[in-house]
């Protein structure tokens, strides 16, 4: 379980794209044009988190046209696509942007999530994730992955560092 502390210091959230911004499906149309399903409370939670100075970032190993129209749609700040093994691309990333492991929270669901989900300060799986990929995390979700998983971490991080009411006066 993760404690106040992990998630009241979280200066970049990272996602995996399928099977946490997504369902996990991906559907082909009949001129293999990709599509895919994302969940709109995740985006605005996503969305929240910028708002509010907290870095975005999305770490997949499919290299995905949709994932960059959605990522652009969001203002996600960095994204890497065909980026395998992952713990490569979050090397750079956290390099880049002078961020201590502790500091960044990463959502996952598959095994190619492994690696970086042991690097960082907070872990999370969605709840429909793997079996060795719940086992290392720090956080489980109640919401499945594609279906509001995303928002459940935003929201926890976003209260505890007292930034949720600010928020909701806002809107």
């Amino acid at each position: 379980m993760a404690t106040l502390k992990q998630v009241k210091n979280i200066k970049l959230v990272i996602c995996d794209v399928d099977g946490v911004l997504t369902d996990g499906k991906i559907i082909y149309d009949g001129n293999g044009i990709e599509s895919k399903n994302f969940d709109v409370q995740d985006g605005l939670g996503l969305t929240l988190l910028k708002k509010c100075g907290i870095m975005t970032a999305i770490i997949s190993a499919r290299a995905s046209d949709v994932v960059a129209h959605r990522a652009k749609d969001l203002g996600i700040d960095h994204v890497y696509t065909a980026a395998y093994p992952k713990i490569n691309a979050y090397r750079a990333l956290v390099k880049d942007l002078k961020v201590d492991d502790r500091h960044v929270c990463f959502i996952g669901d598959d095994l190619p999530d492994l690696a970086v989900m042991k690097q960082v300060g907070l872990a999370v799986a969605v709840s429909n994730a793997v079996a060795e990929v719940k086992r290392v995390a720090h956080y489980t979700t109640r919401r499945s992955g594609g279906s509001g998983a995303v928002r459940e971490v935003v929201e926890k991080i976003l209260k505890s560092q007292g930034l949720w009411s600010k928020i909701l006066e806002r809107i």
